[in-house]
């Protein structure tokens, strides 16, 4: 049974967080300045040369997967929520086999530093890159909102300072690691960051259970006689049965359009090389997700509902409140700064994607035409780098008290509708057009964008209205058939024999890897 007595050390600074706060940051600065003596080419900065291997890069495909939504945001969903956030934990599984025998291969042979990149291959470059900068941007930035939340509230609980200077420090020190080291020191703080994370959640799950006597019944059972029996069956987050399909949606085909993963094809060798670090990154995330509920349900039965949302009201706090419990204040402090690298890592990741999408798509291929220096092209990445870093502090800020876990498959419905259509159809679709890609991406993120802003999501948690104007909260069973529809429908009106012709040449170098960079 819980304790109202438990008593927690968050929000005090202690000397083992401290320590270990400054440890593992120390650690991932010294990869970054080892990186940045190695990368002066715009292929370096982007890609990390293609010189990951398909291990290295499928731990740095999990690292990147596994973010604050993931460990946070799951754990403190089925420890406030019960069953319905496990929803949470096994979506986000399923699309990782469907990433590796559908778009894998096409995106490391047909690819060179984005996804526009593919999109864009056999149509009219200019407006196909300005739209999928779009959709990419819209994407990385609500993703970038989940980890910024997430970090403010670990960062003010570990260390006592107010939540809008968390939110600042973690700026700024992701901006290191991305504006010095590019890519190849995004990668191996998410190999880094992956390992610790996999090994810090290992250990608060066999604890949880330990406490049990390694019975998960025994678990479970608690968590019934506290919360009762609903607390273990569906219905207590998703209660419509059109909302669980488009939860479900936005899980199976977000992960085919999040920018940050699809360019992480482009650190590898070849094609093979792509498909294998799928294959080890979909081991690492499903072990990752199978045992992260049994933290959640462990920390509502240890610790008590009304605790946890006593620390944070979104549940956030839950795993890092579970650990000291079970570990102490060195466990928590070992927890809360992984959870920091955590989000630091992944946020490197979506800021790096967000300045390869404005200084590669709009600036080299659609202002320069593909004429630019790689200092010149260095130059406006680093720009568009500290640019989305000062929105995402900002955006951060401006949605504190949101439940990271629940925001991010907004981000997930948006990229299931702005990204994944369009790239699909690009590369199995002879008829598509430039005009269809440009509608496809456009309607999925006007749509997926304009419900989210409306539903109760938005509309009644963060602007404070009585009421949403629109009753769906996740736009992906919405979104995404508007933007396979559209198009679709605008190909077929726009057709192309110039574009249809190219589709023969892209279909053996998809294949076979002919051309490849």
């Amino acid at each position: 049974m819980p304790t109202a007595t438990v008593q927690t050390a968050i929000g005090t600074p202690t000397t083992s967080g401290i320590l270990l706060f400054f440890t593992i940051l120390a650690l991932t600065l010294v990869i970054t300045y080892w990186a940045a003596k190695r990368t002066k080419s715009a292929q370096e900065y982007y890609a990390a040369g293609r010189s990951v291997s398909a291990l290295q890069n499928g731990f740095a495909l999990a690292g990147d997967y596994m973010s604050a939504a993931s460990f946070l945001g799951i754990a403190g969903m089925c420890a406030m929520k019960g069953f319905d956030g496990m929803i949470y934990a096994t979506g986000p599984t399923v699309g990782w086999p469907i990433l590796m025998f559908l778009l894998a291969e096409p995106l490391r042979n047909l690819g060179k530093y984005t996804f526009a990149d593919v999109v864009a291959l056999r149509l009219r470059q200019g407006p196909v890159r300005v739209a999928a900068a779009i959709g990419g941007v819209t994407t990385l930035v609500l993703y970038t909102i989940t980890q910024m939340v997430g970090a403010g509230s670990l960062i003010k609980l570990m260390f006592g300072v107010p939540y809008e200077v968390a939110e600042i420090i973690v700026g700024v020190v992701m901006l290191a690691y991305v504006l010095f080291g590019g890519m190849l020191a995004t990668t191996w703080v998410q190999i880094t960051k992956a390992v610790l994370l996999l090994f810090g959640v290992t250990l608060l799950f066999i604890l949880t259970l330990a406490h049990f006597n390694f019975s998960p019944g025994a678990l479970y059972a608690e968590v019934s006689q506290q919360y009762g029996q609903s607390a273990l069956e569906p219905g207590g987050l998703v209660s419509s049965p059109v909302e669980a399909v488009s939860v479900g949606l936005a899980f199976i085909f977000g992960v085919l359009g999040l920018p940050h993963i699809l360019m992480r094809f482009y650190t590898v060798p070849d094609a093979k090389a792509a498909r294998v670090s799928v294959s080890y990154a979909t081991g690492l995330v499903a072990y990752f997700f199978c045992i992260i509920p049994i933290v959640g349900f462990g920390a509502s039965a240890l610790l008590g509902r009304k605790l946890i949302a006593q620390v944070d009201a979104g549940g956030n706090m839950a795993a890092p409140l579970l650990s000291e419990l079970l570990g102490g204040t060195p466990f928590l402090g070992f927890i809360s700064a992984v959870a920091f690298a955590t989000i630091l890592a992944v946020v490197a990741g979506l800021t790096l994607a967000s300045a390869s999408a404005i200084s590669h798509d709009i600036y080299l291929n659609v202002f320069k035409k593909g004429q630019a220096s790689t200092a010149q092209q260095m130059r406006v990445a680093k720009i568009a780098t500290v640019a989305f870093g000062v929105l995402a502090v900002v955006l951060g800020i401006f949605f504190k008290g949101q439940n990271v876990a629940y925001m991010v498959t907004i981000t997930f419905a948006v990229a299931a509708s702005a990204n994944f259509p369009a790239l699909f159809m690009s590369i199995v679709w002879r008829r598509f057009t430039t005009q269809g890609a440009v509608w496809s991406i456009l309607v999925g993120t006007v749509t997926a964008v304009g419900i989210v802003l409306f539903s109760r999501t938005v509309w009644v948690d963060v602007f404070h209205n009585p009421s949403p104007l629109i009753g769906l909260n996740n736009p992906a069973i919405v979104s995404m058939p508007l933007a396979f529809l559209a198009g679709m429908v605008v190909s077929m009106f726009t057709r192309s024999e110039e574009e249809e012709a190219k589709f023969d040449a892209l279909t053996t170098r998809k294949f076979l890897g002919v051309g490849a960079e």
